[in-house]
């Protein structure tokens, strides 16, 4: 049984030791766990449970579990919200879901995920961290995340909030547009043009 654990990042644990007798990690994580159908064409079919409780099927390309850090990277692309690195959560997206219904979603940071191959899954699937350490999820095999009682400093010119916020528009270019002119003025000039 594979296990993944806690994330200020998050922190996941591959499995200490499963049926099989594999051995598992625990891996700390900055931005997020990636869990993907991998070479395969059909969807990802994978069950995810929180603080033990199953809370939904996740049948799609795949799941991302993303601290806040990380909700600005792959889990934005995929339709996630930013998060402000003082929220204390966990970030779950899925990616192109099979249901036009199944949102990203935020939990407490604290709680524990846990991701499994559903029983009926036609295919296995694959897990990265942070891009790294891919590897094939087989049934048997499960996913622990929660966050990290690791927190990761951080250095800033002004405060938190600003330095954020002029992070996004520096680097993600967020809600940076041409500006529209005033009404009056674009009637303006099309009457001048004429």
């Amino acid at each position: 049984m594979k296990e993944l654990m806690p994330l200020t990042g998050l922190h996941a644990t591959e499995p200490l030791w499963d049926i099989m007798f594999r051995p598992i990690r625990c891996l700390q994580v900055l931005n997020e766990v990636v869990v993907d159908r991998g070479p395969s064409s059909y969807l990802s079919n994978v069950d995810l449970y929180l603080d033990g409780r199953l809370i939904t099927s996740v049948q799609g390309d795949g799941v991302i579990v993303s601290t806040p850090t990380g909700s600005t990277a792959y889990a934005a692309a995929a339709g996630a919200s930013m998060i402000h690195p003082n929220v204390p959560a966990i970030m779950v997206t899925p990616i192109c879901p099979h249901s036009l219904s199944f949102r990203p979603i935020v939990v407490p940071a604290g709680v524990e995920l846990m991701i499994t191959l559903s029983p009926d899954a036609r295919n296995n699937v694959w897990v990265s961290f942070d891009g790294r350490r891919r590897q094939e999820i087989q049934h048997g095999d499960c996913i622990k995340i929660t966050t990290s009682c690791y927190p990761v400093p951080s250095i800033c010119c002004h405060d938190l909030v600003y330095d954020w916020f002029e992070s996004l528009a520096q680097c993600l270019h967020w809600n940076v547009r041409k500006r529209q002119a005033r009404l009056a003025d674009v009637s303006d000039s099309s009457d001048t043009e004429n």
